[in-house]
């Protein structure tokens, strides 16, 4: 394993990072702990949870995940070996049942939310502690263009960072980051930070794969330049880039066959690009999801890539990227691909 350091934090982080999404939905109890067992036996020491999952969300199963991470860890101690993130939803009216109240990250839901999340994950503290998705109306979950939309009951990014800063007092959390979050906001809560001695960011958690690298047109700048390296998530488009959809298939238990929610990652553009990085794996004799995720580990402005898997034998190739070095040839077939038809699933 490779490692890298979370910001300006002094962490060092596993340059892939368990995600643990399906937690609680399509993976049980026993199957989450197996794939943590797993990981942490390869040398991942970061694990990324939200305390909206599993996904997609509903009331049956909300929490579970953080519950399922907290037994594991309960059984098999050494908490301080791992470095735990989760998150706090941001507006929200489908996770209504919740809270008692209105579902934004300000001062009231984040005190709750950590202190669920804290209970659930059986610790008495998170290591990074990240807003889900902005309160305003902006572009983010594959939405490109940006259209002004402010909203009266908006929380401001100031206020949002000033409760983050009292739980970070209180020793509840180590460090923040955010998430599905615009170069724009990214930058304010920099300034914010800065004007009025509040945390620091230090990740942002937004998607990134070879179907969407919108990140690097305004955001790997702030990434670089500003220690705020990014957390990649949905790095192989919800499992597009295992190609297991290929030529139309539809396994039943894939993520995109069963959850209609993810169906920017199985449009023709995407299946036509899927297919043309597919080619140029079997070229060059490599497996697809572990070129898609190799190309990621390139990049300077990252600091993890998120991994998910349903099964242990997914979850043991996608590991099996961190050995894999890809050649000048093959970096220059995927930006080949990538200028005929640029994010085609944002």
């Amino acid at each position: 394993m490779q490692y890298s350091e979370l910001g300006n934090s002094g962490l060092k982080v596993s340059r892939l990072c368990l995600g643990t999404m399906t937690f609680g939905e399509q993976n049980s109890e026993a199957e989450a702990h197996a794939q943590l067992d797993y990981a942490i036996g390869q040398g991942v020491n970061f694990i990324d949870a939200a305390e909206m999952y599993p996904v997609p969300p509903r009331p049956q199963t909300q929490g579970l995940t953080e519950a399922y991470i907290g037994s594991w860890l309960k059984a098999r101690g050494g908490r301080d070996k791992v470095i735990v993130a989760t998150k706090v939803a941001g507006r929200s009216t489908e996770l209504s049942y919740a809270r008692p109240f209105a579902i934004h990250p300000d001062r009231r839901n984040i005190e709750l939310a950590i202190d669920a999340s804290l209970k659930r994950l059986q610790t008495d503290y998170i290591d990074l502690y990240q807003v889900h998705w902005p309160d305003r109306s902006t572009n983010f979950f594959g939405r490109l263009g940006y259209e002004h939309q402010p909203l009266a009951d908006e929380v401001a990014i100031e206020d949002t960072l000033a409760a983050l800063g009292d739980v970070v007092r209180t020793g509840k959390v180590r460090h923040v980051g955010i998430s599905n979050e615009t170069p724009w906001g990214a930058m304010r809560y920099l300034a914010i930070a800065e004007q009025r001695q509040l945390p620091r960011v230090v990740s942002i958690q937004n998607p990134y794969s070879l179907l969407n690298r919108v990140f690097e047109i305004g955001h790997a700048e702030i990434a670089l330049r500003e220690q705020m390296g990014l957390l990649a998530y949905s790095p192989l488009g919800m499992g597009a880039l295992s190609g297991k959809y290929r030529h139309g298939a539809r396994p039943a238990q894939g993520r995109l066959t069963r959850f209609d929610r993810f169906r920017r990652y199985s449009t023709p553009r995407g299946a036509a690009a899927v297919e043309r990085y597919a080619q140029l794996a079997e070229t060059h004799r490599l497996d697809l999801a572990q070129m898609a995720l190799a190309f990621l580990l390139r990049q300077p402005f990252l600091t993890s890539v998120i991994v998910g898997a349903t099964t242990l034998d997914q979850l043991a190739v996608n590991l099996g990227s961190i050995d894999l070095t890809l050649s000048e040839t093959v970096v220059a077939g995927i930006e080949a691909v990538h200028a005929e038809d640029p994010n085609p699933c944002p």
